[in-house]
């Protein structure tokens, strides 16, 4: 990201070699997010590294002014004493008025930013000392001074926007919380690459917050109520991600990044599922699923949405539960929507193969009843009865034989002997012999 030696030194706040760097020629050079070394040492609270560069030559006004007031944002988040950030603050609104012929006012914002609360930055000593009667607004203050600054694309905005959300959350202020973290997503969306690992985080904070605060233990608490259309919000943010990612042509979507994000859409729909809707609202969300699959998106080993919804390592999908999957009911509506019951992983295994392996009766009779092809084989020339664990073929749950067709067994005999049938066969008979390969 263009970081010198400089930067180095400031963000490990290894002042005396930055001193003889500096001695032997070394410049202020910005890296890649548009950072002084000066800016580093006030992202990472470097005091001894940021008292010596705002009173060197090579700084400016302006950026000892900037360097004061992160480093203040700084204090407030990072090392939590407000008293330590009022004094920087106030060091940067002395410098702000130390020429009373070129005042250095802040600019007017042209809207203020509701996630905020509205708040707007100080701009005077009165206004300044007004923040110490009021912690929440210093908090308020330090995220707008960060975005100031730092601008949108820097990693540590949407950072310490979710985090000062985290804390709303564990005092039980979950729509503070939900505010803040959404006007971060929106930020990250716009300015960061699709399946950005920070976007990513940002989509699995939702879908455990919002877990959480279903749970019965969450009950009693500030604002536990999860609506439908948060919930709808963040599943369309979600879909979202995924059309931008599969939109990229060079290079291609990353299949690890793109399994972890939709393992949490799929996560989204388990939870949506449990939130009382209209049915008005239940069609808007059948809508985006479908609009969802027909982006055709495969993840991580070639699985589609219904291979990962019926396959139980979609349940591990960050450090907290949020689902369990296999999951019958987000099967039964992924296949509503639309989803390919034939779909092939790059093992070739059907969904059906998926849910067999995971031992899942229940989702294999949903499947086979929505025309998944029972005795298909994979790579292997397995079929899904191959897979199924012979305690749960003992339970007769699955019978084999009420699913095999007498175009099947030919099928099977055709592949066995090798028999030319390219071209002697209707080309849709043809795909359905190549099913029992």
């Amino acid at each position: 990201k263009g970081n010198t030696a400089l930067h180095d030194c400031a963000e490990s706040g290894s002042l005396e070699i930055l001193k003889m760097l500096l001695k032997f020629g070394a410049t202020m050079e910005k890296d890649g997010y548009g950072m002084t070394p000066l800016l580093s040492a006030s992202v990472t609270g470097h005091t001894n590294i940021v008292d010596f560069l705002t009173q060197h030559p090579q700084t400016n006004k302006k950026e000892r002014i900037n360097a004061l007031e992160l480093l203040g944002a700084t204090f407030v988040d990072k090392k939590r004493d407000l008293l330590g950030a009022l004094k920087y603050w106030k060091r940067a609104m002395d410098l702000r008025y130390s020429d009373s012929n070129d005042i250095l006012l802040k600019e007017e914002p042209k809207q203020l930013t509701m996630a905020y609360d509205y708040t707007k930055e100080v701009n005077t000593f009165e206004e300044l000392d007004g923040l110490i009667a009021d912690p929440d607004d210093m908090r308020m203050q330090a995220l707008l001074i960060r975005e100031r600054i730092l601008g949108p694309a820097h990693p540590d905005t949407s950072y310490y926007i979710r985090y000062r959300g985290a804390v709303y959350a564990d005092s039980g202020n979950f729509e503070r919380c939900i505010k803040l973290w959404k006007y971060a997503l929106d930020m990250q969306q716009r300015n960061l690459d699709p399946l950005s690992p920070m976007t990513a985080s940002s989509l699995l904070s939702f879908a455990e917050l919002f877990s959480f605060m279903l749970q019965d233990r969450a009950k009693g608490l500030l604002g536990t109520s999860v609506s439908f259309d948060d919930l709808m919000e963040i599943l369309g943010k979600s879909v979202l991600e995924i059309e931008r990612a599969v939109k990229q042509t060079q290079p291609g979507p990353d299949p690890v990044q793109l399994s972890k994000v939709l393992s949490i859409i799929l996560h989204l729909i388990c939870l949506l599922e449990k939130v009382q809707c209209t049915l008005e609202q239940e069609h808007f969300m059948k809508e985006t699923i479908y609009k969802f699959l027909k982006l055709q998106p495969c993840g991580k080993n070639g699985y589609s949405p219904l291979h990962l919804a019926v396959d139980r390592n979609t349940t591990c999908v960050g450090r907290y539960p949020v689902c369990k999957f296999p999951s019958f009911q987000v099967t039964s509506i992924l296949l509503e929507c639309g989803a390919d019951v034939n779909s092939r992983d790059e093992d070739n295994n059907s969904p059906l193969h998926v849910a067999a392996s995971n031992n899942h009766p229940d989702i294999m009779n949903l499947l086979i009843s929505r025309g998944t092809h029972f005795d298909s084989t994979n790579s292997l020339k397995q079929t899904p009865c191959d897979l199924l664990d012979e305690k749960e073929l003992a339970k007769n749950l699955i019978q084999p034989i009420n699913h095999t067709t007498l175009q099947c067994l030919a099928a099977r005999v055709i592949i066995k002997h090798s028999l030319m049938f390219r071209g002697n066969i209707p080309e849709k008979l043809e795909a359905f012999v190549l099913l029992h390969r």
